[in-house]
C-alpha cells in the first residue's frame, strides 16, 4: 500500500470529498485507511453499570484507500506515489515534483 501512517491525504470522492487530514491507521489487507477528522460516525454505547448513563461517541470510520490521494510534503500538490530504488532501499517519490517522500 502506498499510503502510510502520518501521511497527509485528501479525499477525492464521496460525501467527504475535499477534506484533508492525517492518516491514523492503515488496514492493508482490506485496503482501507482511517483519517483524522474525516468520515466521522456516531456510536451509541450502552450503560456498563447500573446507574450510569449511556453515551454517544464520535469516531473516524475507515475509508477505501482508492478514495484518497497523497499530498506531497515538498510541493503541496496531490499526486500519485512512485517508487525509486536508491542505495538498495526502495523509497517513495512524488510523481509531480520527483522528490522523495519521507
Amino acid at each position: 500500500m502506498k499510503i502510510k501512517v502520518n501521511d497527509k491525504v485528501r479525499v477525492m470522492s464521496g460525501k467527504n470529498r475535499g477534506k484533508e487530514g492525517k492518516v491514523i491507521q492503515v488496514f492493508p489487507v482490506v485496503g482501507k485507511v482511517v483519517i483524522e477528522g474525516v468520515n466521522i460516525m456516531k456510536k451509541h454505547l450502552r450503560t456498563q453499570k447500573q446507574g450510569q448513563k449511556g453515551q454517544v461517541i464520535e469516531l473516524a470510520a475507515p475509508l477505501f484507500v482508492s478514495k484518497v490521494t497523497l499530498i506531497c510534503p515538498k510541493c503541496g500538490k496531490t499526486s500519485r506515489v512512485g517508487y525509486k530504488i536508491e542505495a538498495g532501499n526502495k523509497k517513495r517519490i512524488c510523481r509531480a515534483c520527483k522528490e522523495f517522500i519521507e
